[in-house]
């Protein structure tokens, strides 16, 4: 075992390639897991596309993905956790830098580096993980739906639970119902918001949104857009808009349908200024603007719990399985939304 194949993303000619490299060894405080599945994140196709370039990036190449799950091959030294050749785990998808600890310490941190963005991830037969960013996964959850939970269902979770603190009976909006939208709704729908609207211009999006739990799934081009969200909240608004599009013209409908006190929870990233338009009644209604990114290490944990215990059911979520040696086609699938996807598996 001195070479495997991994998705390579070279940031010099910023080409994407599935080559042969060498197995890494695990340093101090390390383990190399053999990856079991991967997902495909609208972010890795940002990465190549340079929408999304990585700002503490180490290297010319990068191994991409940062939803994986597997088994642990080997043991570096100087582990503390007790860890064993065999357990399974996913991975966190990101890591603060090496120069502090706080990742360990759970503490925000301005300088969080993405797993396959700005050091090797998950595309690839094996990867390396700092211990203190595994997390143990039981026999019940299989690993395709374990490798999503990382970012997908992660950043969904957090948004909801953490930033935005939705309570039961909250109308909610989640705008974008892509891989992160309809976890968002069904994420929603677990902590009891009511309604639910779902907003996509996409009629198939929009029959997923439903059958993820959304009460009601509308066009954000109908003509009579405002009224109907406002039929559905009784004429209150909404308590919370998510945006998980990361679109400013999707912000700006989102925003202006809010109610009392509402908040707008940016979720989608985009490099694109944020802009409200709308004047004085933002302020009359006490409007609010909230930054979201990604998930925590919390988020991840509890989610692990939930979806072992019955509580959530990621099957759906999975919408195919792809060899690894075509991650090209998977990209193009993702890209080109060809074939509706919410999340394609990687299999080495």
């Amino acid at each position: 075992m001195d070479t495997m194949l991994a998705g390579r993303f070279h940031l010099d000619s910023r080409k994407f390639l599935v080559e042969e490299v060498p197995v890494p060894v695990p340093g101090p405080g390390e383990v190399l897991v053999e990856v079991k599945a991967a997902g495909v994140c609208l972010s890795d196709v940002h990465l190549i596309d340079g929408t999304l370039p990585p700002l503490f990036a180490t290297s010319e190449a990068v191994t991409v993905g940062h939803e994986i799950s597997g088994v642990i091959h080997t043991l570096g030294h100087g582990l503390k956790r007790g860890l064993t050749v065999g357990a399974r785990v996913t991975l966190e998808a990101g890591q603060s830098c090496e120069q502090c600890d706080d990742c360990a310490r759970r503490r925000p941190c301005a300088q969080v580096r993405t797993r396959g963005i700005d050091y090797d991830g998950g595309w690839a037969q094996y990867t390396i993980a700092r211990e203190d960013t595994l997390i143990p996964i039981p026999d019940n959850l299989p690993f395709d739906q374990a490798s999503i939970i990382p970012d997908a269902v992660s950043t969904s979770y957090a948004a909801v639970v953490a930033t935005a603190g939705v309570r039961p009976a909250q109308a909610v909006g989640v705008w974008g119902v892509g891989g992160v939208g309809a976890h968002n709704v069904r994420i929603a729908r677990l902590v009891g918001a009511a309604p639910i609207i779902a907003v996509d211009p996409l009629p198939g999006a929009r029959e997923r949104a439903l059958a993820f739990g959304a009460d009601i799934a509308l066009d954000p081009s109908a003509d009579d857009f405002a009224d109907q969200v406002r039929t559905a909240t009784a004429g209150r608004g909404l308590d919370f808009a998510f945006d998980c599009a990361g679109v400013p013209a999707v912000r700006e409908q989102a925003a202006a349908v809010l109610g009392l006190d509402g908040a707008l929870i940016l979720v989608g990233i985009t490099p694109r200024p944020l802009t409200v338009s709308e004047g004085l009644t933002f302020n009359y209604l006490r409007k609010q603007v909230r930054g979201h990114y990604g998930g925590s290490p919390e988020s991840v944990y509890e989610l692990v719990r939930l979806a072992s215990n019955g509580r959530l059911d990621l099957a759906p979520s999975i919408t195919d399985h792809i060899p690894l040696a075509d991650a090209p086609e998977a990209i193009h699938r993702l890209e080109h939304k060809i074939g509706d996807p919410i999340r394609l598996i990687l299999v080495p």
